[in-house]
């Protein structure tokens, strides 16, 4: 990051700047903080485009379904300008380094089970690009960023916005749209892109990502002699691990027709977790280091004295504006349809307490042994649920975790807890090591359910220490929480979000089509791990260039409940049986819930696990 300097303005928006972090041919990025501490990417359009009538229409209809993409992959659009003098849009910041650096600075070529994760990861950020009516159009290794829970692309979309200024694929200067090297055949040829594109793109990152090197050499040779390859000759994928082959050759078909859809990819690709090597991972985290100093230090000489912290404001006031993008980045996700049932299935008590103490399962006689069990160890004083904050803060969650103990001897699986974070939700038993009057100690645990698949690791070990009766402090490693008393049985939801909640779109913002955009949310009663969450989205599909058609989409997802305290969480999103294909090729975050009141009326507010504006629900 380079410092500002005298012609760099203070703030763009609500974003206050703190250094450079480059400038591309659509305009400079600045390196910002939101006004809860966020670290924001601010990018700012360069006068000369700023100044086409043509360019800042496409801008504008770019940024708008630019906030339709949300979900894992893709950073969330936090804020944006179209009508200022220098039109701006700020996306969340990505504190990880590029797929470029890592293999051709720091690493070298990943092994094939990392390369078979990040197919899946760039293929998942994919669906949400194409589902909101985008190309990509620059796919590369310098536009995806590496972190622990998977790949992140970025620079998406704004591409078609700069091609209106353009003649077909090429500049006004005679430049190509695209990154030599790493383009697809139709690009080199100056026709019509389609989400087709991308998938070769994809072919040719994953073969660097894999070997080093681009499968159609470097522009080292010429611009033009790499573009004739990669429009006529077939790729060389020399030194590329066999169990890979059929997937790359497959995304470098030269007949778009012929390679396969980003949802097929996903569909079809088994993924690991951890997905990068432990020496990658140890980058990572020195990575997010520097990058964390180094805004403390530009915040520091900038006299910001905003603490950098990543936690958004607290506090809830008057609902701000909304937009439709950060609701779906918090009320969409392609998750595996059973896992409803599996959380149901291994939570403790489900459907046999009731009633807002939710504590039948408690023995009689303040003995703290449940009624029907054998006597074990635990205090009567730990037993129940327990609920606390990994990250973030109590009114706006990063990361959460129940607990619910039950009575057991040491060794039992007498915890079940249910762990959230913005893209996953991990539900399993730990093991009762020992306890005694103010402490006990959990060990080894079986995870029991994942959403997504096949994303989660058994919990580590966990200390308990009890302050209060209805407080304790969490420890895990150097992590360390507070957690407080949750509800337990069959009706864990609080009474006061039950019902439908339906949204109101502003006919200014969506113009005659507003009455084809539905959004409603129906909350029921029921226990932790059980599909409380309803989700039902209608909206116009689009054509290739992004315009509505007289075609609807209709969308039905539902999601787990993952705590009883306020804010609500829920976990990320199932597209239920019935939903239109794009449906379930649509990804998003957990989300959490609260319920303000404003102008004499009760409001939902669900907001994604990002420093993002909420969707804002009425009562029906």
């Amino acid at each position: 990051m380079d410092p500002l300097n005298a012609e760099d303005p203070v703030a763009i928006g609500p974003f206050r700047l703190l250094g450079r972090l480059g400038t591309g041919g659509m305009g400079r990025v600045y390196l910002a903080r939101s006004a809860g501490g966020r670290a924001v990417a601010v990018k700012v359009v360069h006068p000369e485009l700023a100044a086409q009538d043509e360019f800042r229409r496409r801008f504008a209809r770019e940024v708008s379904a630019l906030e339709r993409v949300g979900g894992t992959g893709t950073a969330p659009v936090l804020g944006a300008d179209t009508e200022a003098d220098l039109p701006w849009v700020a996306v969340g910041y990505v504190p990880g380094p590029s797929l470029r650096t890592v293999v051709n600075e720091e690493h070298g070529p990943l092994p094939p089970a990392s390369v078979r994760t990040l197919a899946s990861g760039l293929a998942r950020a994919l669906t949400h690009i194409h589902a909101a009516g985008l190309v990509h159009r620059d796919l590369k290794p310098g536009n995806v960023l590496l972190t622990v829970d998977g790949p992140q692309i970025i620079d998406f979309g704004i591409a078609r916005a700069l091609d209106t200024v353009t003649d077909g694929g090429l500049t006004s200067t005679g430049a190509v749209v695209g990154s030599p090297g790493f383009m697809s055949p139709e690009q080199v040829r100056g026709e019509r892109v389609t989400p087709a594109s991308d998938i070769f793109c994809l072919g040719s990152v994953l073969v660097y990502a894999a070997t080093g090197r681009s499968p159609f050499g470097s522009s080292d040779s010429g611009v033009h002699a790499t573009m004739f390859r990669i429009a006529n000759e077939e790729p060389d994928l020399t030194g590329l691990a066999p169990e890979l082959t059929g997937l790359i050759r497959a995304c470098l078909a030269k007949d778009p027709t012929g390679r396969p859809s980003a949802t097929e990819l996903v569909d079809t690709l088994q993924v690991t977790d951890p997905w990068l090597p432990a020496e990658v991972l140890v980058r990572l985290g020195r990575h997010a280091a520097k990058v964390l100093e180094a805004e403390g230090s530009a915040a520091a000489e900038s006299g910001d004295p905003t603490p950098a912290t990543p936690l958004p404001p607290g506090g809830t006031a008057a609902p701000r504006r909304r937009r439709r993008g950060p609701l779906v980045a918090a009320v969409t996700a392609l998750v595996v349809a059973a896992a409803g049932a599996l959380a149901y299935t291994y939570w403790p008590g489900a459907g046999t307490a009731s009633g807002a103490d939710g504590h039948k399962n408690k023995a009689r006689g303040g003995t703290g042994t449940p009624a029907g069990r054998p006597s074990g160890i635990v205090p009567a004083t730990f037993l129940g649920a327990w609920e606390g904050v990994l990250q973030g803060s109590a009114s706006h969650p990063r990361e959460t975790l129940r607990l619910e103990i039950t009575q057991g001897a040491a060794g039992s699986k007498a915890a079940v807890y249910v762990h959230v974070t913005a893209e996953r939700l991990c539900m399993g038993r730990s093991r009762l090591v020992s306890a005694d009057e103010d402490k006990v100690v959990l060990g080894e645990s079986d995870v029991t359910a994942s959403v997504p698949a096949q994303r989660c690791t058994p919990s580590a070990r966990q200390t308990l220490t009890l302050r209060s009766p209805e407080v304790l402090v969490w420890t895990s490693g150097a992590a360390k929480a507070t957690f407080r008393k949750g509800r337990t049985g069959s009706e864990a939801l609080p009474a006061k979000f039950l019902g439908s909640w339906r949204m109101r779109n502003d006919p200014e913002l969506f113009g005659k089509n507003v009455d084809r955009y539905t959004d409603e949310v129906t909350l029921t009663q029921g226990p932790i791990g059980s599909a409380v969450f309803r989700y039902e989205q209608g909206y116009p599909r689009t054509d290739a260039e992004g315009n509505p058609t007289s075609e609807s989409v209709h969308c039905t997802f539902t999601a787990l409940l993952a705590g009883s305290s306020t804010p609500l969480v829920v976990g990320p999103q199932t597209a239920e049986p019935g939903s239109d294909a794009e449906c379930a090729a649509t990804a998003g975050m957990a989300s959490y819930l609260d319920i303000v009141r404003y102008k004499g009326e009760d409001r939902l507010l669900v907001y994604p696990m990002a420093d993002a504006e909420p969707g804002e629900f009425h009562k029906n």
